[in-house]
């Protein structure tokens, strides 16, 4: 598929989404690095059923940055917790990456807005080989002086493969193109929030009262199936799915098939509630 610009609105205190169809609101949170767009594979299948407010995180795409030097994974729940306020809840939240943290620390600190969460492909608990590698591309980040990524590759490489599969050319370009010309300071802002992070605490974790869905890919190396299967574990309505054959883009690479996983999940929340 092709990832087209997608038509914007704000929320009341800024923060900028796309919104589609109809029904129960549905929140998307995207990674680090990307924008609303990463979500488009997606949402055509949700919003059958379900308004769908698919966000540029704060420092991405439309939204303004964080008025804050150096926030923290919580302070991007924050403020997206600020601009849910003004939808009628609770809401389904699902995040990739950054936005699984943003999505399970919500659903922990904020359990009133919340009624079903989808965390996919979070880290839990890196090694200090893969804490330290991250932690050291976040300080390069901070010192860039100009261009989001002088060289996206090694980024697109991990996400997509050197050369990325035929069927998955398209999102690498997509994903190349947000690289190179989204916001330095949003990136490395948000970059430091996920590279100090290691994961939700355990107590804030035993505290999600919602449903919790754990999704990663098979071929993950840093979100791996793993850490998933651990937090599902924590959570006490926790439940972990795999994706097989994917890696950490799937949201983009298998789009179809996490957008019937999510809307059935979602289904089931909602007639539960």
């Amino acid at each position: 598929m092709t990832w087209t610009t997608l038509p914007r609105s704000n929320s009341a205190t800024g923060l900028a989404w796309h919104q589609r169809g109809s029904g129960p609101a549905v929140i998307l949170i995207h990674g680090v690095g990307l924008r609303a767009e990463s979500w488009g594979g997606i949402l055509p299948g949700l919003a059958t059923q379900h308004t769908v407010y698919a966000l540029d995180l704060p420092g991405h795409g439309d939204s303004p940055m964080i008025d804050k030097a150096d926030p923290t994974v919580s302070d991007y729940t924050d403020q997206i917790a600020s601009s849910l306020q003004e939808l009628p809840g609770p809401v389904c939240v699902a995040g990739h990456s950054l936005g699984a943290l943003i999505s399970l620390d919500l659903a922990a600190r904020y359990p009133e807005m919340v009624q079903a969460v989808a965390a996919l492909n979070s880290i839990y608990r890196r090694s200090p080989a893969s804490a330290q590698a991250v932690r050291a591309r976040a300080t390069s980040l901070a010192q860039a002086q100009s261009g989001q990524d002088a060289d996206p590759q090694p980024t697109l490489t991990r996400w997509f493969g050197n050369p990325p599969a035929p069927a998955n050319q398209a999102a690498n370009d997509a994903c190349r193109d947000w690289l190179i010309h989204g916001s330095l300071p949003g990136y490395a802002a948000a970059y430091h929030a996920f590279a100090f992070s290691d994961g939700p605490e355990d107590t804030a974790l035993e505290q999600i009262a919602c449903p919790a869905l754990l999704l990663t890919a098979s071929d993950d190396p840093n979100s791996t199936p793993a850490m998933s299967e651990a937090l599902a574990r924590i959570i006490p309505n926790g439940r972990a799915h795999i994706i097989s054959g994917a890696a950490h883009m799937a949201p983009m690479t298998h789009a179809a098939m996490i957008a019937k996983i999510l809307a059935e999940f979602f289904a089931m929340a909602e007639g539960d509630a």
